[in-house]
Formats: C-alpha cells, structure tokens, sequence
C-alpha cells in the first residue's frame, strides 16, 4: 500500500508579527465602521507570526497581475526545487523513480504547469505523468494526497510527489474593505511544501482509504472573483460554522473502513481558523490537543493554504509520538464548501 513520507516545508524569510498586522489595519483603515470588530477577529486567530516572500512594503502595493504573475513565477522557480529534494531525500528516492507530480496552488497560474518545469529542470523522467490542481483552494493539499493514493492504487510499484505552492501574499487587494478581506489578510501566509508517496516500502502513513464531501449550497462561502486586478478572495462569514455539517462527513468516511474518527491516534486537520479546530474537536468529541500539530502551523506560520496539511504532517514526524499500527485521519477543507478526507495507519520501513 502506498506510504506519504515525510514532507519538506519552506516558509520565505520575511516575516510579519500579528502585532505588526493589528498595526497595519490600524493604520491603512483607521476610519473603517467596523475596525474594532476586524482587530478582534485579526487578533483572536491563534497567529503569532506569518512569512512572506517580499517585503511588507512591496506586499501592500499592486503592480497589476502581469507583474504578479512574473513575481509568482520566478519565486516558484527559485524556491520550489530546494523543497522538491528534501522530499525526495526524506523519502529515499531520485527523480528518476517518480511517476507522477501533483502539484497545487491556488495563489498563481502557470501554463505550461510549474510541473513542465520541474520534469524539465530537475532530472524527472519525461514519461512522469502530470497533474496540476489549481481551482481547490485549502481543501487542495488533501485532495493531492488522495489523488496520489489513487494513482498508486491503480498502478502498485508507482512512486508520486505532491507539491504544495502558495503565496497568499500575491492575492492582497487594497481595495477590498470587507470584513472577511480584511481578516484574510491578517490570517493567510506564504509557504511551500512537497511530499512523496511511495508504493513500496517507506516510513509514514499507509494510506488506506480516502474520500470527498460538498456540503450542498455552499459554492459562494469560500470563492474568487476573477477581475482585471486579479484574484479577489472571498469569504462568507458562515464559514467557520462548517464543521458542524462536516464533522459526520469524516465520521461516515471512518465507518465504511470500519474505523471510529472520535478514536484515532493521530490527526492531520487544515487549520483554517482557530475555531475550525475548536469546532471539529467538539462535534468529533476529540480533545483539542489532539489538533496541536495544526495548531502549531496556525500559529508560527498562519493559514498556508494548500500547504497546511503537509507542513502540520511535518510536525508530527518530528514529535516522532506516532508509532506502528496507529490510526490516523487527514483532512483538508476549502472551496466548495469542500473536505478531501484520508485515512491511514502509521507505518515503519523496517515494520515486517
């Protein structure tokens, strides 16, 4: 069964405090009617810090989307190979013995894909199969996951890589004053990560089962318009009510593997927002440190995007807690409004 290893995670070297961002909004929008309401949402989101690939001063300005897209671009070549063979490393593979890229990002479009690129620049093999992923916002770094778990189902020897991309940073827009803009740009930061998932052998989470829910009539919750002045995010203040309907979601996925999700070892959960995690704790009757990895990305690097599953699967390999034969549940929530959910037993490579 395929095996996801460790993940490799760079976050940029610029950094912003959440002091410095609840300054900002002062400063930028001191005459907003409902300043006081943004501050306290900005300051009650669990972030510490965020990283980010410019400059703050270079962040709030908007140069038009053709420079965007060129800043997307040489920043994706520049940074994404580095975390590329860490992944590999970490995994115990070359270029050459990987089948398929899985690459995400919902912060920059490139065509020819960034995978083009990669296969081109980095010794990939020019059969390796490609699939970018580009319109699933949060919920994508899961469903790269599950996309890899199905391609190494179908073909059992197969290795993939997924890679996660995003610089939320990219999409600030200084006109929009909505609240929920607003909080998005004290929530969301820069980050890249990539993992593999290996069809034989590896140490990790032996990927089981997977699985996708809609919650219906919520396409409008989490969204983009798409303008002359590029992506502008939008977010309904309904959404950080969504685990309630989500939380039986990841329980009927558990059941149908025979599984229990308010019983499992370990759990590798996109962390929105602060009450994201506080909800799915209650409505899956888990404790909340049983969240603590997600709590910790939240925290030192905010709202990843795409990224946030790997870099908090990341964490619980370094806290080395995960033993043989525990079970474990991923998921990722995003657009839609959607959930790409995984199950999985951790695994050992020396495991018999």
């Amino acid at each position: 069964m395929a095996v996801l290893c460790k993940p490799a995670i760079e976050v940029p070297e610029y950094v912003i405090t959440n002091e410095e961002t609840l300054e900002l909004a002062q400063r930028l929008h001191g005459d907003h009617p409902q300043l006081d309401l943004v501050l306290s949402l900005i300051e009650h989101t669990g972030v510490q810090k965020r990283h980010l690939i410019q400059p703050i001063e270079k962040v709030l300005q908007h140069p038009g989307v053709d420079a965007r897209s060129t800043t997307y671009e040489a920043h994706t070549k520049a940074r994404v190979p580095a975390v590329v063979r860490r992944a590999l490393d970490q995994a115990e593979l070359e270029p050459q013995q990987i089948d398929m890229i899985i690459y995400v990002s919902c912060t920059g479009f490139m065509m020819p894909p960034p995978t083009a690129w990669l296969i081109d620049t980095m010794g990939f093999r020019p059969e390796t199969r490609q699939m970018p992923i580009a319109q699933l916002g949060c919920a994508a770094g899961g469903a790269a996951i599950n996309r890899a778990h199905d391609f190494c189902t179908a073909y059992p020897d197969a290795n993939a890589l997924v890679i996660a991309c995003e610089f939320c940073s990219l999409c600030y827009q200084p006109t929009d004053l909505g609240v929920g803009s607003l909080l998005s740009n004290g929530l969301f930061g820069d980050g890249i990560a990539a993992a593999v998932i290996r069809g034989n052998g590896g140490t990790g989470v032996r990927l089981e089962r997977n699985g996708s829910y809609i919650i219906p009539s919520t396409e409008e919750w989490i969204s983009y318009a798409v303008r002359s002045t590029g992506f502008h995010f939008q977010l309904d203040k309904r959404v950080p009510g969504t685990m309630e309907p989500l939380a039986p979601a990841l329980q009927a996925l558990a059941e149908q593997h025979q599984w229990n999700a308010s019983k499992m070892d370990f759990y590798i959960i996109h962390a929105g927002g602060p009450r994201i995690l506080d909800d799915l704790s209650l409505f899956l009757d888990v404790p909340p440190e049983a969240f603590r990895f997600s709590r910790a990305t939240l925290t030192e690097y905010g709202n990843i995007a795409s990224a946030v599953v790997l870099d908090a699967l990341a964490r619980m390999f370094d806290e080395a807690s995960a033993l043989d034969g525990h079970r474990g549940l991923m998921a990722g929530f995003g657009p839609g409004i959607t959930a790409e959910i995984a199950l999985g037993t951790w695994t050992s490579e020396s495991e018999s």
